[in-house]
């Protein structure tokens, strides 16, 4: 059974709960919702389901019907209606709750004493969505799949192809190490409260094998060119890349950043390994 609206509203009245806002909770009350971003991530038997930001469990309970579920859950006033939330509308049996900052979670640490193979599903905190995408990106390869509700913005730009307004640094990173698609957009009105921005549903594939290069080079370039998106790159980048490495990396020096496709991230940076 799909908690509902009003099931949720009982619980924080019963536990006299309220989202925090500076803790980004917007809970997803829409029963349709949650299975269409079930649906979407295709969960095949012997899957484990990494999920952030639980909240009341709406989610949770659902996925926990099928799946092994690791919830990762900051806020501790919200565990024990996640708990009752769990015992009434899923199997709790299936669920580990981590009372935890998942910004501050040591990730190779952490699958390395969860083994098995991985997707994440949540309806994640508004406060941390970008940050914590990337960071899952970069230290958890164990994560093959991604399938997030997250603000539209925010979709948008880890989608975004070069040349838009939306491309920037979480588009480049993300798309280094992965297949980024928004799968559709989410009305305010299936969270509570309600808030004034759309969501979207967003797919990220992880790649069996993204581009080799150094990372640490290849990241540097990118936080620093576009922290001065409209100058062209070779003013923004004239401290860690010599002129003529623009030529042999077949890189317009008179680019901006947001011209620059990850394959010609790519090759600037590996430009850097012989550099001396």
């Amino acid at each position: 059974m799909v908690v509902g609206k009003s099931d949720l509203k009982d619980m924080m009245e019963k536990h006299d709960l309220r989202p925090s806002k500076s803790l980004g909770q917007n809970f997803v009350v829409d029963p349709n919702t949650i299975l269409k971003i079930i649906r979407a991530a295709n969960i095949e038997k012997g899957e484990q389901i990494l999920e952030i930001g639980p909240g009341l469990g709406s989610l949770t309970s659902q996925l926990s019907a099928t799946s092994k579920v690791v919830a990762i859950e900051l806020d501790r006033y919200l565990v024990p209606a996640l708990e009752e939330v769990l015992n009434h509308f899923g199997k709790r049996e299936n669920v580990e709750i981590v009372q935890e900052d998942a910004m501050k979670i040591d990730w190779q640490e952490f699958f390395a004493q969860r083994q098995g193979v991985w997707k994440m599903v949540a309806n994640l905190p508004y406060n941390i969505a970008t940050p914590l995408l990337v960071t899952l990106l970069e230290n958890a390869p164990e994560i093959q799949a991604i399938y997030v509700m997250v603000q539209l913005e925010v979709g948008e730009r880890f989608a975004a192809s070069p040349k838009s307004k939306a491309y920037g640094i979480p588009s480049v990173k993300a798309q280094y190490w992965a297949e980024t698609k928004v799968l559709g957009k989410v009305s305010p009105n299936v969270f509570l409260p309600v808030p004034k921005v759309d969501s979207a549903i967003l797919q990220i594939i992880r790649k069996s094998s993204p581009p080799e290069v150094n990372y640490a080079n290849f990241s540097r370039l990118i936080q620093t060119a576009f922290q001065h998106r409209r100058k062209m790159i070779r003013k923004s980048l004239n401290t860690l890349v010599p002129l003529a490495n623009f030529s042999i990396a077949e890189v317009s020096p008179q680019a901006r950043p947001e011209e620059l496709s990850v394959t010609d991230w790519v090759k600037l940076a590996k430009t850097l390994d012989t550099a001396k």
